[in-house]
């Protein structure tokens, strides 16, 4: 099912993807920052389903079959340099600024701000070519609920 999207994200010089692809990448790119400090809570599960849902106006049950999708496409994905750089190619500044969002909004879904998917968000706002400063102004955003 995914065969055709993991074989753009690792061409040398991947194609801009379509739509459906690329959200499907940014979901997989969600949960993989979820996952990253090893406890893959309720909390940012349910957040990345609403990210989901607001973002590309799906019902619940679609944002929840969106991301068991991204879960798979996750679990078999080139490293995340790859998977950032076919993003970056796809989605305007502006909107990786709001991926970046929706990131932090991940991140912060549980209460905790653990090392592990700091840093990861750090890596991926940097692969995505978001500087420093639109990234924070999205974290501060989200911590004042204005996200």
């Amino acid at each position: 099912m995914f065969a055709d999207l993991l074989r753009g994200l690792l061409a040398p010089a991947p194609q801009r993807l379509p739509e459906p692809d690329a959200r499907l990448a940014l979901a997989a790119l969600l949960v993989r920052i979820a996952r990253s400090d090893g406890d893959y809570a309720e909390e940012e599960i349910a957040q990345i389903d609403c990210i989901l849902s607001c973002h590309h106006g799906l019902s619940p049950f679609e944002a929840g079959k969106l991301r068991q999708q991204a879960e798979a496409l996750e679990a078999e994905a080139p490293d995340t340099v790859r998977f950032t750089r076919a993003l970056k190619d796809a989605v305007p500044y502006e909107d990786r600024i709001d991926m970046i969002e929706a990131m932090w909004a991940v991140v912060l879904a549980d209460g905790k701000r653990d090392q592990e998917e700091d840093s990861l968000l750090r890596l991926v706002a940097n692969l995505l070519g978001v500087n420093d400063r639109d990234s924070n102004i999205a974290r501060l955003k989200v911590e004042q609920g204005k996200a």
